[in-house]
């Protein structure tokens, strides 16, 4: 999902529950996801059945991947989307871990060629369930190497 459909929901849905319909729409809503999280629900697992390899070029899509994350469905947990996301990022950035909810991402040498709002965009776009991103610029700390899960 962009972010421009993203910010519009997140409009309409303002709109709706701060207003005297708040009860109805907050019930839409829910009924709405209910029933496209049940359909989803199906056609993954029938996939996973199936045709493994067309679910993970189906998870693959940007536009695909935001609606299995939130129904919990997609093929790949939180850290490989994360990692994925990363690969795409390119640049000197490596995933170091997962703690709740908070994603440790490594900058290479204190720098990276890629801005860390860009590393954090993709790593919300990727799994926009995290709480949030946390950021080591060091490579080495004098007599213990690499952050864990970087090669020297």
């Amino acid at each position: 999902m962009t972010a421009t459909v993203r910010d519009r929901l997140g409009t309409l849905l303002g709109v709706l529950l701060s207003g005297e319909h708040r009860r109805p729409a907050e019930e839409l809503v829910r009924q709405l996801t209910d029933l496209y999280g049940d359909g989803l629900t199906r056609v993954v697992a029938i996939l996973r059945e199936q045709a493994p390899d067309v679910l993970g070029a189906i998870a693959a899509d940007d536009a695909v991947t935001d609606l299995l994350a939130l129904h919990d469905l997609h093929p790949l947990g939180a850290p490989g989307r994360v990692r994925r996301a990363l690969d795409r990022v390119g640049g000197d950035v490596g995933y170091l871990g997962l703690d709740d909810g908070v994603v440790r991402v490594w900058l290479g040498g204190g720098c990276s060629s890629v801005p860390r709002a860009t590393v954090e965009a993709a790593i919300r776009d990727a799994a926009p369930e995290l709480a949030g991103v946390e950021f080591v610029t060091a490579l080495y700390e004098i007599g213990v190497g690499p952050p864990a899960g970087r090669a020297s």
